[in-house]
This record gives C-alpha cells, structure tokens and sequence, in this order.
C-alpha cells in the first residue's frame, strides 16, 4: 500500500516521493538532531511530540517542534503521516538538543 504525508506545506504521496523529499530534507538540514515524545495512540493511530535542532547551509540554526500523527495498515506499514511544525531560529549557544555533552531533554524549552 502507498503512504501519504504532509509535512507543513508540503504534500507527498508514495514510498518513492517520500524517500525523494527525506533526502531533499537532510540535504538542507545539517546537523539535524531530533527527540520525539509519545502522546497517544487509539487502533491503528500514534501520535507524537518533537523537536529537533538543525542548520542551514550559510550555518544559522533552527530549533524545529510539533505534533506528528501517523496511521498505519493492518501490516504495520505507515498509510498517513501529518506533522504541523513550527521553526524558530537560535544560536548555536542555544542548542539543548543531543550537544556533544550529551542530551538536554530536561532543559528543552519545548517540552515546556
């Protein structure tokens, strides 16, 4: 079975458009370090927080957070993904998210 996924603005539908638009993703996204926390689930529905840091290219970073639902197929393949994201930009000094002394979850303003 195929999958469809919206992530903010962006529409994609099947295993091949999605495999192109994760590499296009982490292409842009540098450094990219994600946590992702449990909410709920109901039947064949999961639903998560994140947040994630990542840059770009000229080096100015991001802290990305959100909810993620996902459905999956009797299988456990995954049919559906929507994710509703927010970006802010910070300073490298503002990272909290897997820096190289070790995760920061407690500290993560967006888990707050």
């Amino acid at each position: 079975k195929d999958s469809e996924w919206r992530n903010r603005g962006v529409f994609v539908k099947g295993r091949k458009e999605i495999r192109d638009f994760l590499a296009d993703k982490w292409e842009r996204e540098l450094d990219y370090k994600l946590e992702k926390r449990y909410w709920c689930h109901a039947d064949n529905r999961i639903a998560v927080r994140f947040a994630y840091e990542y840059r770009n290219s000229t080096g100015q970073w991001f802290r990305a957070h959100g909810n993620e639902n996902w459905e999956f197929d009797e299988l456990g393949y995954m049919t559906r993904r929507e994710a509703s994201i927010n970006d802010i930009e910070i300073e490298e000094s503002d990272r909290v998210i897997a820096v190289e002394d070790g995760p920061k979850t407690k500290d993560n303003p967006s888990w707050t």
